[in-house]
């Protein structure tokens, strides 16, 4: 969970500079600060009540698409000479979303007062990712700008494509197994109790089927209230911390412990770390701040630790590939692409064959993970309706034997 910080700090220059920021604490602004290049003087929470809420830019993201497409025109703007004000002004007068735009408005206003266009971006994270940032940030600093700025649209392009594709794949099996749990729940909660009723009236003698569907039946009747609200709980609590440590700390390791699933998660981590790292090391940004930052971007707490422990081994003057072998989470392809880019000096054009490799897997575990659960779906689904249909009419047919 993510509070807001007003800050004072004085940038290279020597002059004061105030604003706010998206942060777990205090001194994680401090580091973003100082990682920008500022001295910190001050940094307060910002209160949650009367005028001075924060403005949650709509209490939505921004979405990668649209911060793709403003990042290309912004490079093309940049590169054509148009001054970065001028050119931010006119994003903000064209992008449709008002998240970006709110966001956009306010890296104009800090570009205006003097301050680099990085430490713009830096104040709005929900909007602007580090990767983004440092990147910006590396392009200024070696003064090639737009070329920067057109690889961090490559680079979030191509991960809003696999993202999308992973997602488009499995929707239909999470439709069709929400849709399946919804007919279930209907069956339980609004035809087995017609059917008790009859039964009950008849006076006949049900089968264990019967008799356990009935008694599952009554127990969901009385619970489902409570079952509604727990699981509405559940669900905000999770929301609410599920970018915390401790939680991260147990999800993640289990979600590539998944069977068939755990995988492609693991796939798609290492994919996002090597697409992420080649992009920064080809940017120009300095080796410890880009492990830091290409960590935190895998979305996975087991990469990023990975990561922190490389940072570490280069901090003592040791192997950039060292400690992966302690960390499984990375085949030993990687580890040994990575050594051999490592020792040619080619480190970008091997993390970058990684990644495409891994974007390519990716493409053919989602096409069969998707080919693979429609038939287990339609059959799981055949089996559990119809074992709930003919739990509910067996009663019938022992009746008819007795008449016969």
């Amino acid at each position: 969970m993510t509070d807001t910080f007003e800050y004072i700090a004085q940038d290279r220059a020597g002059q004061q500079v105030k604003g706010r920021m998206e942060a777990k604490n205090a001194a994680a602004v401090a580091r973003r600060l100082k990682g920008a290049g500022q001295t910190v003087v001050s940094v307060s929470a910002v209160s949650s009540t009367g005028m001075n809420r924060e403005i949650k830019f709509g209490g939505k993201r921004v979405k990668p698409k649209d911060l793709v497409v403003a990042t290309r025109q912004l490079a093309t703007m940049v590169e054509a000479g148009i001054s970065l004000v001028r050119s931010l002004d006119i994003l903000v007068d064209q992008t449709p979303a008002p998240a970006l735009r709110a966001a956009l408005q306010e890296s104009r206003q800090a570009v205006e007062q003097g301050r680099p266009l990085s430490e713009g971006l830096a104040l709005t994270p929900r909007a602007f990712p580090p990767l983004m940032v440092n990147m910006v940030s590396a392009g200024e600093t070696g003064g090639f700008l737009d070329r920067s700025l057109l690889s961090v649209a490559r680079t979030l392009e191509a991960d809003a494509k696999l993202r999308s594709k992973v997602v488009s794949a499995m929707t239909y099996p999470l439709v069709v197994f929400g849709i399946a749990i919804l007919a279930t729940t209907g069956m339980l909660l609004f035809v087995v109790p017609m059917f008790a009723d009859m039964y009950e009236g008849m006076g006949a003698e049900l089968p264990p089927l019967t008799q356990a569907l009935i008694a599952l039946s009554a127990a969901l009747q009385v619970g489902a209230p409570v079952l509604l609200v727990g699981v509405i709980a559940v669900l905000s609590w999770y929301r609410k911390h599920k970018s915390d440590d401790r939680v991260r700390s147990i999800r993640d390791p289990l979600l590539l412990k998944m069977p068939v699933f755990g995988v492609l998660i693991q796939k798609i981590a290492v994919s996002r770390f090597c697409r992420n790292f080649a992009a920064m090391v080809a940017a120009g940004v300095p080796l410890l701040k880009a492990l830091q930052v290409v960590g935190t971007t895998s979305g996975n707490l087991v990469v990023e630790q990975a990561s922190t422990a490389i940072g570490e081994s280069v901090r003592r003057g040791e192997s950039l590939t060292a400690p992966l072998g302690a960390h499984p989470v990375f085949p030993p392809m990687v580890r040994q692409m990575m050594a051999i880019g490592e020792e040619a000096g080619s480190l970008e054009l091997m993390l970058t064959k990684v990644h495409e490799f891994y974007d390519q897997e990716i493409e053919a575990t989602t096409d069969a993970l998707a080919s693979l659960i429609e038939p287990f779906l339609i059959v799981g689904i055949g089996v559990l309706i119809g074992g709930l249909v003919l739990a509910l009419y067996m009663p019938m047919f022992s009746m008819f034997d007795h008449m016969a």
